[in-house]
Parts: structure tokens; sequence; C-alpha cells
């Protein structure tokens, strides 16, 4: 069986507590792209855990976490957070730990190239995390990066990096004006930080290929959502890789395996980190109100999330983009005490109504059309079975499962592992 959990919106739609909660039934974890600019947030019985690069399957006892080619990694990052999960009492080790040696490397200069262009842009920045994603992916489609397969031959390494470096210095140095890269820190770096993780570093698609061959499960974990997806996204606001379930075997690494299953996640209302379009987006009073309730903010930079209501376009639209076969509908409980919800049925554009997800160019000019529907003021976080919701609050998860044409299999109601309902 292999099983994609991915994001139908715009991220931070609680994948990581699904992953996390649905990875007991699994024997390998993969991530497949993306480097450390979201986090996935955690809650069970070990506590809170913020995780930017590593697996969500990392917290589960017996689960394999794989770290897949379509990745890029910030092995300095990564060594902080092994570090800090390492000292909560999570086991980490090449036996349930493997990095793909064909993932790329996120350099110094990548983050530095990131900030000094979101300098450059002012007021038209796009809202990057600074956390070098695009640059590094820049170099990785310009034949220009560093894989982790090459710390394991540092003097192979060592011949690579000057030319590299004098590369990099002519954007760098020539363009922004700024501090010149150095042949020296940046074999520091590797040895400071990629010397440790030599034993983890292996033939992932090897490794899943032979996993597959023998039956075991897997599970293919993304991050970020469709609308940040490089292609399907509101681009230019999105990320830098593919973000889509149909990507997950071949960021993997095993292109040649299909998937199974395509569980989508999604929040029971909307949110949005960094900038772009946002048709369904609340201000103000309305807007803090919600963003205090559901604690959006976040993961990985800490910023105040953009918030609205439920947006059925969006989502219809991101569930066809991911081919999801069922839903995971996160943070419900949020929504309690409210005698009336808003869910966005449709945009309104030059007179007319679209129901269906327009070319990004278009969303800024897009009003969000209301559909008011009855709330519940009963509190939900201790609901376990689906006889236990209100029916208000059933007719709310149905309106939402009509709307955009998809089953929802889970409802979670609160952030702990427990916390959640499975409808059928």
């Amino acid at each position: 069986m292999l099983t994609s959990i991915v994001g139908i919106n715009w991220g931070d739609e609680g994948k990581g507590r699904m992953v996390d909660l649905l990875s007991k039934d699994f024997d390998i974890v993969c991530r497949y792209q993306g480097g450390n600019n979201a986090g996935h947030t955690v809650i069970n019985e070990r506590g809170k855990f913020i995780l930017n690069l590593l697996p969500s399957g990392i917290l589960r006892d017996g689960v394999v976490c794989v770290m897949g080619p379509g990745m890029v990694i910030d092995i300095k990052h990564l060594a902080g957070e092994m570090k800090r999960l390492r000292d909560a009492g999570i086991k980490i080790s090449p036996e349930n730990l493997k990095i793909s040696d064909r993932a790329v490397i996120t350099m110094p200069y990548n983050v530095q190239q990131d900030c000094l262009e979101e300098e450059r842009l002012a007021d038209k920045k796009f809202g990057s995390t600074k956390r070098g994603i695009a640059p590094v992916y820049a170099d990785k489609y310009l034949k220009k990066s560093f894989r982790m397969g090459e710390l394991l031959n540092m003097d192979r390494l060592a011949k690579r990096v000057p030319d590299i470096v004098e590369w990099k210095n002519l954007t760098i140095v020539n363009a922004y004006g700024s501090t010149p890269v150095k042949t020296e820190e940046m074999m520091e770096y590797f040895k400071e930080y990629g010397e440790p993780l030599k034993d983890y570093i292996c033939d992932t698609g090897l490794y899943l290929n032979n996993a597959a061959k023998e039956g075991k499960k897997i599970m293919f974990e993304a991050q970020l959502g469709a609308l940040r997806d490089i292609d399907f996204g509101i681009y230019p606001y999105t990320s830098s890789s593919s973000t889509i379930a149909a990507y997950a075997p071949i960021g993997a690494g095993v292109p040649n395996l299909k998937l199974t299953k395509t569980i989508g996640i999604m929040k029971a209302y909307s949110s949005c980190v960094g900038e772009g379009p946002f048709a369904a987006e609340y201000f103000g009073e309305k807007a803090e109100k919600l963003r205090n309730a559901g604690g959006e903010y976040g993961a990985a930079t800490g910023r105040p999330r953009r918030v609205g209501p439920f947006d059925v376009v969006a989502s219809k639209y991101g569930i066809r983009c991911q081919g999801a076969d069922e839903i995971a509908l996160t943070k419900l409980d949020i929504l309690s005490g409210h005698e009336e919800l808003e869910v966005c049925v449709g945009y309104e554009l030059d007179g007319k109504v679209l129901t269906e997800f327009p070319f990004t160019d278009v969303l800024d000019d897009c009003k969000p059309v209301f559909k008011k529907v009855k709330g519940w003021n009963k509190d939900i976080s201790n609901c376990r079975k689906k006889e236990d919701l209100p029916k208000e609050a059933l007719d709310y998860i149905r309106f939402i499962e009509e709307s955009c044409e998809c089953k929802i299999r889970y409802v979670s109601v609160g952030a702990e592992r427990d916390a959640y309902i499975e409808m059928y």
C-alpha cells in the first residue's frame, strides 16, 4: 500500500498531525519535496514538536523515515532539528532515518541570496520564508548544486566547490553587492554539518523499491498544499517544488511505483501564510478572532497567518489537483461557539460568479460570495464518535463534502493524537 498525505489548500492544513496519527498503520514515511520552509506541528503524549525537515513519522517507534531526492536539505538546520528531538527522547539512527544521496543541499549562500532578493523587492516581495528554497531549486535546475551523496567523498567534493563559489559570486557580489562567498567556509560547512550525516545517506530509491516488493506499507508526506505548487498554485506566490500527490513517487525516488490512495488534508476554515491572492480573506476583528482561536501562526516562521472562512472554490480545485480519494478535515473544534458560520461558495468577477478556480492573474479582482450556515455552541473537543457531534456540525461536514465532491473520512477536533473522529 502506497498512500500520499497532501495539502488541499495553501499549506498549514494539519498534515503533520494526520501523518502522526495515521503512521501507526505504516512501516515507512517519506518526505518527497521541499525543505525547511514549512513546519509540521505534532502534539502527542511525548510533547509538542515542530518538524521542518524530518518526516512526521519520526515520532513513531518502529517507523522508518525517508528524506527523498526531491527534497532540498539545509544540513545545519537538520543537525539542530535532530538534536532537539534527541533531547526530547526521540530515537534517531541510520536504522530509522534514511537520507537520499540524490537530495540537494541548501547552501548558506542560497539563504543569503533569498534574503537579498526579498530586500531588493521591498514592498513587492513574494513573502519568502528566507530559507533559501527558491535559490537552491534554481541551482538544482541550473545543474550548479551539491547533493547529499557528495558528502561521502570530501576529496572529490572539494574539487567542485571553487568553481561553484566563483559562479555564485557573480550574483552575490556583482548583482547584489553583498559579501562574497568563500570556498574555505563552504568546505567547513560541509565538514561540520555533513560529516555526522554520512551513515544516514543511501540510495533511498533502492530501499523503497525493496520495501514495496516485501509488501511494506509506505506513506508519502507532502509539504505545503496544492495552491503552493510550482505549476498549479498561485504562481509566483508558490513554493519552488511540486506539492502534488502525483509527484510523490518521483520525489521519493521510486517513479516506477504507483500510489494506492491519496488522502487530502484541509481545515474547516481557510488559512494562508505569506503573500499572494487569497479571495476569501477576513480582515480586522473578524480575522483576529479566528486567528487567535486557531493559533494561526506559522510553524516555520512564527508569522501570523491570514485567515478566512472555508473556501469551496479553492478546495474543489485543490482536491482535483491532488486527485484526493478522501479527506481529513482538521480544526473543526475551532469553529465551535458560533450561531452562524460563513462559507465562500463562489468568486464574483466582473459581475459574474465563478465556481471554478480561475487563473492567478484575476484572483486579486475576485470578491468572495458567502453563504451562511448554522453553527453550533457545543464544545466538540471531547467528541470521539460521529454520533457525539451536534447536528449542526454534522450538517456543516456534509455541506463541505457535497460542495467539494469528495468524502470526508477523518475529522480532527483537537491537536492531540486521539482527538479525531473516523466518519466511516
